[in-house]
């Protein structure tokens, strides 16, 4: 929380701020270390959340690659950790960014561990980045652990943006396909059928079932269109945040070959990047197989690691065995898995399946995109080559009678 408190110096004069602390006491003891003697404390007036997150940004993978690269580097030649975040505190310019740095200083002055600062903010830092940090805090290990780290935050980045640069053509066509549509529905449709209903002539049921849907859609814009946006995020929300959601979506999902084959590889390498850094931290296996359930985006890898972990580890079998009786993975990642474990390089074989689904990755994206666009160019065929033959069948029926 920020506090806003005015002060005195020691030659007198009135010094006054804001501070970022748990409560009054902090704020206090901060003060005092400055030598500042407090006349005033009290919560200083903030924006709300989303004027604080639109304002201020938020923490996203480029910054967290930069931040790891760096401490990677400082730490390499020597610098110890404060002094390497005094310096990142001195470049950074983003606020959100800046304020974490600022909450860490404050706790590596105070004695306390330093993976404690990012376990606070959840919504930036994933478990699986808090756990690998404690886990190089604990064994002396931080340079390594921050090189693997901005490693796999590279990898994760990279994959994002080709996700996102194979949707860009087929998120455009969708979105004027939308438009076309609901400018001949809204706006030409009902000028045509009112020239029909105007007359003698009675058109074809067809027609008049699109002359319909058009007038309506164009009476009640104003409430549909705001109705469909609410639906549409509510949707996306449910499906993407919510674990009853996530299993609807996935089932749904599991009838569709491409793009069930794509998420699945993506959660594959997920699963062998994000245990194989784990297990190099010196993480305890089952810890690192949990924390490892909870990164891959799919809940039914998410419940075999669990299992994997709960029902077959933890209760004396082999990784490979317990691996093995798991219909989700792949026979060929649960046989080399139990042929790594009795060799004693688990994560070497680990890290060469994420290399692998890597470039399996890369081409399943392509055979998706080339198997989403010519499905939406037939559909938006069908829906303009629908409306186009309601307004034909009629003209082509009023010409004929004459």
């Amino acid at each position: 929380m920020k506090y806003r408190y005015i002060a005195s110096e020691i030659n007198g004069k009135v010094a006054e701020g804001e501070i970022e602390a748990e409560g009054p006491a902090e704020v206090l003891e901060i003060l005092a270390e400055k030598g500042l003697r407090p006349i005033s404390i009290k919560p200083a007036k903030s924006l709300s959340f989303a004027s604080r997150s639109l304002f201020r940004g938020s923490v996203n993978t480029s910054d967290k690659v930069f931040l790891t690269k760096y401490l990677a580097l400082m730490l390499k030649v020597g610098t110890d950790l404060l002094k390497a975040i005094n310096i990142l505190i001195d470049d950074f310019d983003k606020p959100a960014v800046k304020d974490i740095l600022l909450e860490v200083r404050r706790t590596l002055e105070k004695g306390q561990p330093f993976y404690s600062t990012f376990a606070k903010h959840k919504n930036s830092f994933s478990p699986v980045f808090v756990s690998l940090i404690r886990a190089g805090e604990t064994s002396g290990n931080l340079e390594k652990v921050f090189e693997d780290l901005s490693v796999s935050l590279e990898k994760e980045q990279v994959l994002k943006n080709k996700i996102r640069s194979a949707m860009v053509y087929p998120l455009l066509l969708l979105a004027m396909s939308f438009v076309m549509v609901m400018f001949l529905v809204t706006f030409a449709l009902p000028k045509i059928s009112g020239m029909f209903q105007t007359g003698s002539f009675e058109p074809p049921l067809f027609s008049k079932v699109v002359f319909a849907v058009g007038g309506f859609l164009g009476d009640y814009m104003f409430i549909f269109f705001p109705f469909l946006v609410v639906l549409i995020g509510g949707g996306a929300f449910f499906f993407i945040k919510t674990g009853a959601g996530r299993k609807i979506f996935f089932r749904i999902v599991d009838y569709i070959p491409v793009v069930s084959g794509v998420l699945k590889k993506i959660a594959l390498q997920r699963f062998a990047t994000t245990l194989s850094s784990l297990m190099r931290s010196g993480l305890p296996i089952l810890d690192a197989i949990e924390i490892t359930s909870e990164a891959v985006g799919n809940e039914e890898i998410r419940a075999s690691l669990m299992r994997i972990s709960r029902e077959g580890i933890s209760k004396g079998l082999t990784m490979g065995d317990a691996f093995k009786r798991e219909r989700n993975f792949p026979k060929v990642v649960s046989n080399l898995i139990a042929v790594s474990e009795k060799a004693g390089h688990v994560e070497d074989v680990l890290d060469t399946l994420a290399n692998f689904y890597e470039t399996e990755i890369d081409v399943s994206i392509k055979a998706l995109v080339s198997f989403i666009e010519p499905i939406m160019l037939l559909l938006l065929g069908l829906v303009i080559g629908g409306i186009a033959l309601a307004v034909i069948i009629p003209v082509y029926q009023l010409v004929g009678q004459f």
